[in-house]
């Protein structure tokens, strides 16, 4: 079934917060490995505006269904970081825009060369190129719906549950919309899956991992992740991966979790996903030097029709 974009856009809005006892968490502290971990969600969230200032420089921007979406998506997620800062306030933790300041400025070079890379690389590619950006945005919605469903368990606390349960109905949405998208998108071209297939088996990068310090990762996928329950939870997402036209048998979050320590190691884990920091720039030369090869291939191949 088709995501309805008429009826997303008419009914996204800011995360309910204005009922939640704050009072409470006076009352009955959450744990210091549920506020890490909230510390690294809210980092996540509040930097969704980041991404999507790489992903409009691409060819994602002139999809009208892609940039409606993209929009409410943005104004959402912007409000689950706000959500989350509010219960770290509440334990006595700094959470303002002074800290996101802060995260940004740590991405450094990395961060500000990924438009050029993604914009050269996506706009030689085509069109074909956004199935990358709609399966990434799957694998990394249902991991963020994971998550939130682990906290919620480990720490069964009412007023959270209530928040972060608003916040996966949200997450559930905005899943839907990518997951749709891509299995479009894969299903029509060979070229989509095949680019799609070999990008997000060499780059993906659990969700906060190129943001976030090796060791903040390493806590969180170990927390949330780490145990029986939580590798349940991680096969479940490379099933339906898996069930995604092309990307069959990848395994990709349960490598990326076990290559920071965490989970159940499996087959292809050899490369290092703890260092996703530093191979950023790599990463962004070899889609460069893809996204060349391809363009060369189409235009001799326009060349031979001519």
């Amino acid at each position: 079934m088709a995501f309805d974009i008429p009826g997303y856009i008419s009914t996204a809005g800011r995360v309910q917060v204005d009922d939640l006892d704050l009072d409470a968490f006076a009352e009955r502290p959450l744990s210091e490995e549920a506020l890490r971990c909230l510390r690294y969600m809210s980092d996540v969230e509040s930097h969704t505006i980041c991404y999507l200032r790489d992903v409009l420089v691409t060819p994602s921007h002139r999809d009208p269904d892609v940039t409606a979406f993209m929009s409410m998506w943005a104004f959402e997620e912007f409000w689950h970081g706000e959500a989350i800062d509010s219960v770290l306030r509440a334990h006595g933790q700094k959470a303002d825009y002074d800290h996101i300041r802060e995260v940004r400025e740590a991405q450094g070079v990395k961060d500000r060369l990924a438009p050029i890379y993604q914009s050269v690389a996506a706009n030689a590619i085509g069109d074909d190129f956004v199935a990358v950006h709609m399966t990434w945005g799957a694998i990394n919605e249902w991991s963020a719906h994971a998550a939130y469903g682990s906290l919620i368990e480990k720490e069964q606390h009412p007023e959270l549950t209530k928040l972060l349960g608003r916040i996966q109905r949200q997450e559930s949405r905005h899943l839907a919309f990518y997951a749709s998208q891509a299995k479009e998108r894969l299903e029509r071209s060979s070229r989509a899956r095949s680019l799609t297939r070999w990008v997000t088996d060499r780059f993906w990068q659990p969700v906060g991992s190129t943001i976030q310090p090796v060791e903040e990762t390493r806590f969180v996928l170990g927390h949330l992740l780490g145990d029986d329950e939580g590798a349940a939870a991680v096969r479940k997402i490379d099933e339906k991966v898996h069930k995604l036209p092309g990307m069959d048998g990848l395994n990709l979050v349960q490598r990326g979790v076990a290559g920071f320590g965490a989970g159940v190691p499996v087959a292809g884990t050899g490369d290092d996903r703890g260092g996703s920091r530093k191979r950023g720039l790599v990463a962004g030369a070899a889609l460069l030097a893809g996204a060349a090869g391809i363009a060369a291939v189409r235009r001799r191949s326009a060349g031979s029709q001519a």
